[in-house]
Order: structure tokens, then sequence, then C-alpha cells
């Protein structure tokens, strides 16, 4: 009865989740699944989209693997852990999700001989069971109703079963799995061991799993070093993201490129929504405090792009306003054939449409089409009214040729009188002969203006040299110098007389001078018979 007692028990435990029912259970091996604890709730940002402020739902956990599996060679390479990556550059892409290590097989079932076990336990016929360790007697249970052999074989199976799971065990520490839940499995092995309800060796077999303690410690601090590595990257990448944004919100809103800078920081928040869904948990409190600094630059960011688009919009409507004024002048001015003032006008409207701002480049384009049709619609009634008046005016050219011509027949200048009258005459016939084609017009001008140009300053230089009062000054300078000349050689005479050398020779050199001067009047005086 007793054995039968202790068999409803080993079910039991199966049921309750004890070391024999994880035994028969699957094991999950862990993925990175996060809590969502750790993710930014809906209701700490409300004004971000729902598919990144939500938490995040735990990724779904490796296939069960049951313990009896089929074998796994003992030099399988190990599972690597995801390759830690670097901080965020300016320009990175969403990062891909991390990969899942890969379940570890459980190794062939332990199997002990009963003539083995013998050496380890005392079997009475009753199917009570001792197991001996060191001498010493533990009572196991009691198998009633069958044999010796096998009351010890169920008690054989209990150790068998222990052992096997501390290969699984121990497998997995050296193929490096996942150190989850591995040092509460052994510390229960090691309590069942302990009770002394099973039958094999056990001494061997608590230090197996004192050693596989040890080594699941050293596993779970490897394990804890790769996280906190990869919690430091992730911080940094973190921190990189959050420094872009803030860097993209600091900046002078009239010197930010909006379309660029928007496009940017979208990306940045689709690599926040990433790091936060793939990355290691940095904690409650470094999350909260990034995303807090993150939020409020893109809320910084949103409220200058805004205000420069709604500062933007009201330069444009002004400029278009502005600029529809100018249009409708221009375009009240069209029909005008008032050519030369109009033209001014014109200018001076081009001139303001220059000095006024731009609207959007739409609108400005379309209102620089309006201006240019009414400047158009003007100008080309011009031109065509200058081609009628040309076509009148090119027999007035042939006449003008033929003067210009005649005029030209006047130089050089022999006779100046004769010259002026022979002028007046192709002057009064030029003014007879009315305009010529406004292309012509500077050319004909110009030739005329070469003779009457010519005759004018002969004119100036006869009058020049018949001047009475210009030709009276000559002659009173020409009497004073000729004075003074007289005296200068009388002064010359004197110093040779009396031998001073100093004054020879300032005598000769105020004489020479004199002389110089006397010859340029007596020219001018020629000059002026």
């Amino acid at each position: 009865m007793q054995g039968a007692a202790e068999e409803a028990d080993a079910t039991a435990a199966v049921a309750d989740g004890t070391p024999e029912a994880e035994a028969a259970a699957p094991v999950e091996v862990p993925g990175p699944a996060h809590a969502a604890s750790d993710s930014p709730s809906s209701e700490e940002h409300p004004a971000e989209p729902a598919e990144a402020l939500a938490p995040e739902a735990p990724e779904a956990a490796e296939p069960s693997v049951p313990l009896a599996a089929e074998a796994a060679p003992l030099n399988a390479p190990s599972p690597r852990t995801a390759a830690p990556r670097p901080p965020l550059p300016t320009a990175m892409a969403p990062r891909s999700q991390k990969k899942t290590s890969q379940p570890v097989a459980a190794p062939p079932a332990h199997s002990t001989s009963l003539e083995e076990a013998g050496r380890f336990a005392r079997v009475e016929e009753d199917g009570h069971v001792f197991l001996l360790v060191e001498g010493a007697e533990h009572p196991v249970g009691q198998y009633p109703d069958a044999t010796r052999e096998e009351a010890l074989a169920y008690f054989v199976r209990k150790y068998d079963d222990i052992v096997s799971q501390v290969a699984l065990l121990e497998q997995r520490v050296q193929a490096k799995a996942p150190s989850s839940d591995m040092a509460k499995t052994a510390k229960h092995l090691r309590a069942q061991v302990g009770e002394r309800k099973m039958v094999g060796d056990v001494l061997a077999l608590e230090a197996r799993i004192d050693a596989l303690l040890e080594a699941v410690s050293g596993l779970e601090k490897a394990e804890r070093a790769v996280q906190d590595e990869l919690k430091a990257k992730e911080l940094a990448a973190r921190e990189a993201i959050v420094a872009e944004a803030e860097e993209l919100a600091g900046r002078d809103p009239s010197t930010v490129q909006w379309k660029a800078s928007s496009t940017r920081m979208n990306e940045l928040f689709e690599l926040w929504k990433a790091a936060q869904k793939n990355g290691p948990r940095l904690g409650r409190g470094t999350e909260d405090a990034l995303w807090k600094r993150f939020r409020s630059a893109r809320t910084v960011f949103d409220r200058h792009r805004r205000a420069y688009f709604s500062q933007l919009d009201s330069d444009n409507a002004e400029a278009k306003q502005a600029k529809e004024a100018l249009i409708q002048r221009a375009e009240q001015l069209a029909g005008s054939t008032d050519w030369a003032q109009t033209a001014a006008e014109y200018r001076q409207l081009m001139d303001e449409w220059k000095a006024s701002k731009r609207a959007s480049r739409k609108d400005d384009d379309a209102l620089w089409a309006r201006f240019r049709a009414a400047q158009d619609r003007f100008f080309e009634a011009r031109k065509a009214a200058n081609e009628a008046v040309d076509e009148e005016y090119a027999g007035n050219l042939v006449v003008k040729e033929a003067l210009l011509k005649e005029a030209k027949q006047i130089l050089p200048i022999k006779d100046l009188a004769a010259a002026k009258k022979a002028l007046q005459s192709i002057r009064d016939r030029w003014d007879e002969a009315g305009k010529v084609p406004r292309s012509e017009m500077g050319r004909i001008d110009a030739g005329l203006r070469q003779v009457e140009d010519a005759i004018k300053a002969a004119d100036e230089e006869h009058w020049t040299k018949t001047n009475p009062e210009t030709k009276a000054r000559t002659n009173s300078a020409l009497s004073q110098l000729e004075a003074t000349i007289a005296q200068l050689k009388d002064d010359l005479a004197d110093a040779e007389r009396a031998g001073n050398a100093k004054k020879i020779a300032s005598a000769r050199e105020a004489l020479a001078a004199r002389q110089q001067w006397l010859e340029m009047l007596q020219k001018s005086a020629q000059d002026f018979s």
C-alpha cells in the first residue's frame, strides 16, 4: 500500500509542476520578450501614433521541446547570442528583430542496471527498500505485492529520472543556452536527492548537481555581462536618437530646410519605435526620461515648423496681394498708345516687382505670367506701331542720306562763311524731309552732328583770333615785354663792364626767358593780323 501511495504522489507531483513534472513537461527556451511595463504607455504619450505608443506585446517563445527528445551530439556548436549593436549613427535603418537561441535537445535517458543499483540499496521481502549511503540506511519506501527486483527497479527509475534531468541541464550549460530557471531547477533536483527517496549513487549525483549549480552561476554572470553591454550600447543608441532630435529642434527656424528635416525627424521616430520593440529594456526610469526628452524635442520641432509655415503663408499672401496690385496697374496700361510715357511706367512697375517679396513658387509663377502678358500686349502694340511708322518714314531716309552726303562734302573747311551758309541750307531741307525709321535715326543724326561740330569749332577758332580785346591785350604785353628786354640788356652791359660774373649770369638767364616770351607773343600777334 505504501508503494502505491508513493506512486500516486509521483503522479500528483507531475500535475503540480515539481521536478518530476519538469522531467516530462516541455522546456521553453526564452526569447527576447519584453514586459509591457517597460514601454511608454498610450496614456503617457497621447499625441503619438498608436502603433508606437502602445505597450509592446511579448514575442512568441520557441516551440516547446520535450526533455526526452532525440539526442544531440555533445560537440554540437553552441547557439550564439545576438551580436551587440553599435550606437546609432546619424542615418541608420530600423533594426531587425533579435534572433532567439536554438533549443537544446535532451540527451538519451539514463538507465542504471539493477546489479549496479544493488550496491546502494537493501530490499526486504515485503517490498521495503532502504538506501545505503556511507554505511547508513535511509528508508526509501515500499513497493508491495511485487518482487524485490520490481521494488528496486521502481526506485531506481526515480534516480534515473533525476540523472537524466541533470544531464540535460549540464548539456544546456555546455551549449551556453539561456540560463533562465536553470538554477531553480538544479536546486529543486538537489533537494529531491537530499530527501533520499530514490536508489542510486546519490553522493555522486549530489556532487554533479553542486558542480552544475556553480556552472549555472557562471553562465548567469556571463549573460548579465552581455546584457549589460547590450544595454550600454542600446542606451548610447537611444541617446544618439534623442541628441539628434534635440539638435534638429534647436536650429534657427529661418535656416532649417523643413522638408529634409521633417523627413529626418520621422526617421528618428521610426528608429525609436524599432529600438523600443527590438532592443533590450533599459529600465522604466531611463526609458521614460529619454522618451520625455525625445517627445519634447519633437514637440518643439513641430511648433517651430508650424510657426514657420504659418508665417510663410502670411508672407506669401501679402506678396501675392502686392503683386496682384502691380498686375492690375500693368493690365490698365496695356491698351495705352502713349508709347514713351507708358514704357517709362512699365519700367517703374518692373522695379517695384523686383523689389517685392516672393510668393509661393506656384503662385509666383502664375502671377509673373499675368504680369508679363500685360507688358507683352503693350510692347507688341508699340512694336507694330513703330513698324508702321518705319515703313512710312523709309522715303524720308533716302532724302536725308543724300543731304548727309552733301554735308560731308563741306569738310575740310576752307571758307568758314561759305561753309556756314551751306550747312544752313542743308538744315532747312533736313527739317523739311521729316522723320526717319527709329533704327536709322541715331546714325543719321550723328553724321550731320559731326559736320555741325566741325563748323562750330572753326567758328570759335576764328573768333578767338579776331577778338579785339584779346588783340589789345596781346599788343600791350608785347610793349611791356620789349621794354623789359631793353632794361635787361642795359643791366647785362653794366654787369659786364663791372666784371661781376654773378650778375652777368643772372641777367643773361632773365634776358633769355623774356626773349622766348617775346617770340610767342609776336607769333600770336601775327595770327590776329
